[in-house]
């Protein structure tokens, strides 16, 4: 009997309920068992009902082992726009469909393969920060001879670089994102190499990681800070701290939001206006589009 038999009574009892979307199954591929964190089989059912995004349990069927992931509608989609648990793109993707009410995951698959722009807009913006704080961590680090924590900040700068490139060609980024970007950006793929792999002296290759990755970011801001531009050329005049952190078009951005703010007024893509406050020599910091 094979693993869909053994599981059958398990998803029909989700099937038979009214807010249960869509249910996937997923195997444990021969070469790489980490897409479903070493289980044979993860049984992923999508289901209307918020008031427990994710619930779980573990099976034994004789020496196999399952995993049920009990998803909720808004959980699903907040994972896929925050890119905050990969594996589910690759479980979409490529698991087979058991249950499919009203077409469910058919719709959800062709609008992963859409991936819209207004979408794309912001999973770039997120990569974007993500590179930026990275980034800038990694420089500091280096200045202060921590070599170590700079390569960890360096490599997670390059993950979040080669997510961003993907995107930027209508892609949602995969787990195995390095088999991706070796087709997409041969650049990002060298630079990748050579810090892990390259012969020369760990703080050589920092150093020269440095100087190649400044250009690679700054050639991106365009695309990286399209969504963040947008949102802050809504309203004529600037934006207090406060007003931009409470946006909720912003609040995926969470704690990399200064940041990049901050990167953004350095490269003269925003303005900063100093508002007087009640006390002398002391000013509100203003943020804007730089052609306002």
């Amino acid at each position: 009997m094979d693993m869909e038999d053994l599981l059958r009574p398990i998803y029909q009892k989700w099937a038979s309920r009214r807010d249960t979307l869509g249910i996937l199954m997923i195997e444990k591929k021969a070469n790489n068992s980490a897409v479903t964190d070493t289980f044979d089989t993860v049984l992923l059912v999508v289901t209307i009902d918020g008031s427990t995004p994710v619930f779980m349990k573990h099976y034994a069927l004789g020496e196999e082992k399952a995993a049920l992931y009990v998803v909720s509608e808004a959980q699903l989609n907040e994972w896929l726009l925050l890119g905050s648990h990969r594996k589910v793109i690759d479980w979409i993707f490529n698991g087979k469909v058991l249950f499919d009410r009203n077409d469910y995951i058919h719709h959800l698959r062709n609008r992963m393969k859409e991936f819209p722009e207004e979408t794309r807009q912001l999973k770039m913006g997120l990569e974007f920060a993500k590179l930026i704080r990275r980034y800038i961590d990694g420089r500091a680090f280096f200045h202060a001879g921590q070599l170590l924590d700079a390569y960890n900040h360096v490599i997670h700068a390059l993950h979040h670089l080669a997510r961003l490139a993907v995107i930027e060609q209508g892609f949602y980024p995969e787990v195995t994102v390095w088999n991706q970007i070796k087709q997409i950006d041969a650049q990002i793929y060298k630079l990748y190499e050579e810090l892990v792999s390259g012969e020369e002296p760990l703080q050589k290759r920092l150093e020269l990681l440095f100087l190649a990755s400044e250009f690679l970011i700054h050639s991106r801001i365009s695309s990286g800070a399209a969504h963040l531009c947008k949102v802050l050329g809504e309203k004529e005049g600037a934006w207090s701290i406060a007003e931009i952190v409470q946006h909720p078009a912003l609040s995926p951005y969470s704690v990399d939001l200064i940041i990049m703010l901050e990167y953004l007024v350095e490269r003269k893509i925003l303005s900063v206006e100093e508002i007087p406050t009640k006390s002398r020599h002391i000013y509100h910091r203003y943020y804007s589009m730089q052609n306002k």
